[in-house]
């Protein structure tokens, strides 16, 4: 079943170029999806129109097969949760659980049920132990995980992820995509769409598209779309280093279709 379906879709800043340039998508309910594309491709500008940000200039946005108007644009929004690269920008209490109870606060949640969900929330995200905390004394991959928890607890059906790795360091990544692993897994409902330009991350997700110049260029599972060397170097994208290194364990007649480096480093032994 499609979650979000996207027909024909086209949108211009200036009413001349095309930035989105008839992308037409279905991303299947409970589903992990990466848009992958470099500055520039269309890719945030797509998460925007899908959450009613910006108004397309021509197409369809279909949200439980029900087509997406002005008239019904804000029962999507309220089933939709968005978080950006920069977490500070998104920062407005000034503690931990104040910013994760925010969003609760705007739709009038009952304040006797609040601190259950708060702790519940943040526990996802492994931040139970640093609610009470300023967040600009958290680190960059802290602050990223709040920003999740304040997001997750207004239990949207889609989650959409705008470069939210991007400003973080390789550590502070890693600790965001374990997170998301773990929320993917034990929300089976619940849609994820990741917006990067970070090929790595594009692994985690059960579908990718690439986006070139507001263009669909390419989608399909991640083993299939981020093999295509061809491709991928046309668009100035790398192999993520996974398949780079079963690329080079191939040419010296080690087999090997690993998804990790933990099952890289068990095919490289029972090669010995």
């Amino acid at each position: 079943m499609s979650k979000l379906e996207i027909k024909d879709l086209c949108f211009s800043y200036d009413n001349s170029r095309l930035v989105i340039d008839n992308i037409s998508l279905s991303i299947d309910k409970g589903s992990f999806v990466t848009i992958l594309g470099h500055n520039g491709s269309g890719k945030s500008t797509l998460a925007k129109l899908i959450v009613g940000l910006l108004e397309k200039k021509s197409g369809q946005i279909f949200f439980n097969d029900e087509e997406i108007t002005k008239k019904n644009i804000k029962n999507l929004q309220t089933k939709t949760a968005l978080v950006f690269q920069n977490p500070d920008n998104q920062f407005i209490g000034s503690t931990v659980e104040d910013d994760i109870a925010f969003g609760l606060e705007n739709r009038q949640f009952p304040h006797d049920k609040m601190q259950e969900e708060i702790n519940q929330f943040a526990e996802s995200v492994g931040m139970l132990d640093y609610l009470k905390k300023e967040p600009v004394s958290l680190s960059g991959g802290q602050k990223q995980r709040v920003a999740l928890a304040g997001a997750l607890i207004l239990r949207p059906e889609i989650l959409i992820l705008d470069e939210a790795t991007s400003m973080l360091d390789p550590k502070g990544k890693a600790t965001v995509r374990k997170v998301l692993a773990k929320i993917h897994k034990e929300n089976p409902d619940l849609t994820i769409v990741a917006i990067t330009h970070d090929i790595d991350e594009a692994l985690l997700s059960d579908k990718v598209f690439i986006l070139s110049k507001g263009k669909l260029v390419k989608d399909g599972a991640p083993q299939e779309v981020l093999r295509d060397e061809e491709t991928l170097l046309s668009l100035k994208l790398d192999m993520p280093f996974i398949y780079r290194m079963e690329q080079k364990l191939s040419e010296a007649c080690i087999n090997s279709h690993a998804e990790t480096i933990e099952q890289l480093a068990e095919d490289i032994w029972a090669s010995k």
